[in-house]
């Protein structure tokens, strides 16, 4: 555990640095683009924050690469080799449209050449998924999932960027819980050594999260762009399915000596890594559908994102960030106890994480709809006015 908290350590010391030297660079050079009609913010700020964060990614891979604790991550370099040039392509791609809106065709085809990269060179697949023993024959198929499954979390993390703080806060929660989950994951199915891809990117990202936020926090002076953005959905897909995608389905959701439900411990390998970004999977969900049934593009901009859905209903740019970490820590934290709940050796353990959830949806309702109460009170006339 050690060794892993120096990576999230180094991370976040390097991406604060690179992160204050982008911003200088940028306001020095006008390196920022006009504000937009769908924006929230009033100053023009520039958006290159992701390629700070990601010089800190690749530093810390480097470091990773001499430190003999990590050997057995860097056995196969070709995979990192290739997740790390996928990565450095979205974040070109990304960095040029922060600068000058590119079409959006160019961004998808270099998602999807990005993900065919990690899938084909890296050889980073989703070749079973742990329900019953479940296995992707066919090698195309397996392939094809890949592909599209890390096109779409990489667009639903981007869909979210429109707050200070949002997407960077966000995904340091859903990266904190998620490496916390593939630690465990990798003790309870018996593994010779902790240290694993997984848990790695996870902790590289918690340590570019921290790193970034203290720059992006409102009012921001940096954003991360698509760049830093886009380069957060491809590396949180990829870790999700370096131990999801390949983990032995024999060894999960077998029944217990209480007679626990198989389907339970079966999904929540599965589950988790989806509920942790399952806010921007359903804004970007919503917007797809909105905007196709509008005749539009799926990828064409509008202000309509929970978080401008979230700004209209009263609640200031922090509350809703806050509302958003709320949910986030909420939904994943509740699966994460389900989880340590099977791994536990008592009947009924993991009922915990489901009354945790019951009882944080409750909170997190009345506080995010609240501001909507209040604004239709104040709007209330008063006798005199109704007189």
């Amino acid at each position: 555990m050690k060794q892993y908290v120096f990576i999230v350590l180094l991370t976040a010391a390097l991406t604060f640095v690179l992160s204050w030297a982008v911003w200088r660079i940028s306001l020095k050079y006008k390196l920022y683009p006009g504000i937009r009609e769908r924006d929230v913010h009033k100053t023009p700020t520039p958006r290159l924050g992701g390629i700070a964060m990601f010089l800190g990614v690749v530093a810390a891979f480097a470091v990773s690469a001499q430190h003999p604790f990590f050997s057995i991550v860097w056995s196969n370099p070709q995979q990192i080799y290739a997740l790390l040039g996928a990565t450095a392509l979205i974040v070109i791609v990304g960095a040029l449209d922060d600068l000058w809106d590119l079409d959006w065709t160019i961004k998808l085809g270099a998602q999807f050449l990005a993900a065919g990269v990690i899938a084909w060179f890296g050889q980073l697949q989703i070749y079973t998924l742990p329900i019953g023993g479940m296995t992707i024959f066919s090698s195309w198929a397996s392939f094809t999932l890949t592909l599209f499954s890390i096109v779409i979390v990489m667009n639903a993390v981007n869909f979210i960027d429109g707050l200070d703080g949002l997407v960077a806060g966000v995904c340091l929660i859903a990266n904190v819980v998620f490496f916390a989950y593939s630690y465990m994951m990798v003790r309870d199915t018996g593994a010779s050594t902790y240290f694993n891809l997984a848990s790695l990117i996870a902790a590289v990202l918690i340590g570019a999260c921290l790193g970034f936020l203290p720059m992006n926090w409102g009012p921001a002076r940096l954003f991360m762009g698509d760049a830093g953005a886009l380069m957060l959905g491809l590396l949180m897909a990829c870790s999700a399915i370096a131990i999801t995608g390949q983990l032995d389905p024999a060894i999960v959701g077998d029944n217990d000596e209480f007679g626990r439900s198989q389907l339970l411990g079966a999904f929540i390998p599965i589950l988790l890594p989806v509920v942790v970004v399952l806010l921007p999977l359903l804004d970007f969900g919503l917007a797809v559908i909105r905007r196709m049934s509008k005749g539009k593009s799926p990828f064409s901009p509008d202000r309509k994102h929970l978080h401008h859905r979230m700004l209209d209903m009263g609640h200031s740019d922090r509350a809703a960030v806050l509302i958003f970490y709320a949910w986030t820590a909420l939904v994943s934290l509740a699966v994460l106890l389900m989880y340590i709940g099977t791994t536990l050796e008592w009947p009924g353990d993991y009922l915990f994480g489901v009354l945790y959830g019951l009882v944080g949806v409750a909170a997190c309702l009345v506080v995010t709809f609240l501001p909507s109460r209040r604004r239709a009170r104040d709007n209330e006339p008063t006798l005199e006015e109704a007189a």
